[in-house]
């Protein structure tokens, strides 16, 4: 089993094998929180409009995401795992565009297997993989605005650690985390598109017991658990 970590964009075109596009902050967080709280399937969008679009066309039930991280103009939902949390979703479609995640999804063309790659979902994510027993794995950590983000980037070897059969203390990776990276723009926190508990819920690790894989439906990138 050949493990590769590969940054950004750039490094999403070039996946191949199974691979996992991570984003901490928060896209698959998001995603995974909107799964536990029973979310149906996720469209993976690139741009608000065909979001908008999907929900108009009644194929998704609620657009979800960001520009720039702030809420879209005519969605329903920012970028918020903590707003999926406390929301029932039970057997909703949701279309999501985001800034960085739904864009490396859709950059990997080459890939084999996609799963989305967050904190919350990384141990069973994992658990899913070494089932296939696959010849080549790519992480992708896809950072912010086509900057490397720590929380990406340590959350890429979080999961090839998992691969390797290490056991990583949790405790001490969060309490690491939460030194090393900043809190949120306050401005966003102000107009309430990044609340508080988003921080919280993106660096608490392996809470959810299923992977998000995502694959093509009728032209369209869809996410659902596994």
């Amino acid at each position: 089993m050949h493990i590769e970590i590969d940054s950004l964009e750039g490094g999403a075109r070039r996946a191949r094998g199974i691979t996992v596009i991570i984003d901490v902050f928060r896209a698959f967080t998001t995603a995974a929180y909107a799964f536990d709280q029973g979310a149906d399937a996720i469209f993976m969008i690139g741009d608000g409009a065909s979001a908008l679009q999907l929900r108009a066309s009644g194929r998704a039930d609620l657009c979800v995401g960001e520009d720039g991280g702030k809420m879209i103009e005519g969605f329903d939902f920012g970028n918020s795992p903590y707003a999926m949390s406390q929301t029932n979703l039970t057997g909703k479609t949701l279309a999501l565009r985001t800034s960085n995640g739904t864009r490396g999804l859709l950059a990997a063309s080459g890939a084999e297997v996609i799963y989305t790659g967050a904190f919350a979902t990384a141990e069973a994510t994992v658990r899913r993989i070494k089932a296939q027993n696959p010849e080549v794995i790519t992480i992708v950590p896809m950072g912010a605005m086509e900057r490397r983000a720590t929380e990406d980037e340590v959350c890429a070897l979080y999961h090839r650690a998992l691969l390797q059969d290490l056991s990583p203390d949790k405790a001490a990776l969060k309490s690491l985390m939460t030194s090393l990276v900043p809190p949120p723009n306050p401005t966003l926190v102000a107009s309430g598109d990044y609340h508080p508990m988003d921080r919280e819920l993106a660096l608490t690790a392996d809470v959810m017991d299923f992977a998000i894989r995502a694959t093509y439906e009728d032209g369209l990138l869809v996410a659902r658990p596994e």
